[in-house]
């Protein structure tokens, strides 16, 4: 396969262009094989890149913060897209900003601490960034993303740029209905002006909360497993006796039973036998099959 026209389009707009780019570097596991091409535009050039990769029939995947996904060894084949250059936040009016899809989370509810704008304090510690937390519809304690999301502006498969209303972005429990290979650009997000002390003593109660259930300070993916109806896939875990089962180098976290921490060292296939082994000690034990909640992509 050929790379030399989009050798050639980064050249001429100074795009930087990797070629075997381990994404272990790249992700919150710390685990991946190699992609053949990794790209890093920011929202000027992105549009010409997706047209050379879908013009010369080159796959290619986006990557925001690397969190809730897993690479599989054998990495990833064409190019994997990282939208971090896209990190913009524009203030619109009083409780209205617009946010590039690779920005921050965490970059947003700094913002929203210090400027008084209430809507997604219970969404601190959340890692990651603003695109992967609206394909996902990242949320914890009562909030998600989609309350706070009015538009959303999406390069579409055709190479077009729409923009959609958020009620038109099919929200769902940690799932969106973003229309296919179409990528999220930007969001308008709607909050409310509130009294800075009190969203920063807010969002400081929710992360000091999240720090004590959870081991953020790990290499994880976050959940891996999506909550079950009207239970916890966490609490399914430990009573399933699987805390601190391991495999290889892949442990399931004695804090949170739904975390697998790599201790160092761990790979994909360790990570996947493992989740198979703990989704099987579940339904042996209660007879509900575990959805994954963590994305795994690439080649085995």
């Amino acid at each position: 396969m050929s790379y030399e026209l989009l050798k050639e389009y980064c050249a001429e707009h100074e795009v930087e262009i990797r070629f075997d780019e381990v994404m272990a570097r790249h992700t919150y596991l710390k685990i991946g094989g190699a992609v053949d091409i990794a790209l890093f535009p920011d929202e000027a050039t992105l549009q010409g890149i997706v047209k050379l990769l879908v013009c010369s029939g080159i796959p290619y995947v986006v990557i925001g913060g690397g969190t809730n996904i897993l690479v599989r060894d054998g990495g990833l084949e064409g190019a994997a897209i990282f939208t971090g250059r896209m990190n913009n936040i524009v203030r619109q009016n009083e409780e209205h900003i617009f946010v590039q899809s690779g920005c921050s989370l965490q970059k947003v509810i700094s913002l929203c601490s210090e400027e008084g704008l209430a809507g997604m304090e219970g969404m601190a510690g959340i890692p990651g960034s603003v695109g992967g937390a609206i394909s996902g519809n990242a949320g914890s304690f009562g909030y998600e993303i989609k309350d706070v999301v009015t538009l959303a502006d999406l390069l579409m498969a055709d190479g077009s740029v729409k923009t959609l209303s958020g009620n038109d972005l099919g929200f769902g429990y940690r799932q969106s209905g973003l229309p296919p290979a179409s990528i999220v650009l930007g969001a308008n997000i709607s909050l409310k002006k509130d009294d800075p002390v009190d969203v920063r003593k807010r969002t400081g109660e929710f992360r000091e909360m999240k720090k004590a259930a959870q081991p953020l300070s790990e290499h994880s993916a976050g959940c891996v497993f999506k909550n079950p109806q009207g239970d916890s896939a966490g609490r399914l875990i430990e009573a399933a006796a699987c805390k601190g089962l391991k495999s290889g180098n892949i442990e399931v976290s004695r804090k949170h039973a739904n975390f697998f921490i790599n201790t160092g060292g761990g790979c994909a296939n360790d990570y996947i036998r493992l989740l198979e082994m703990v989704s099987g000690k579940v339904r042996e034990k209660f007879g509900i099959i575990l959805e994954p909640e963590i994305k795994i992509i690439g080649r085995d």
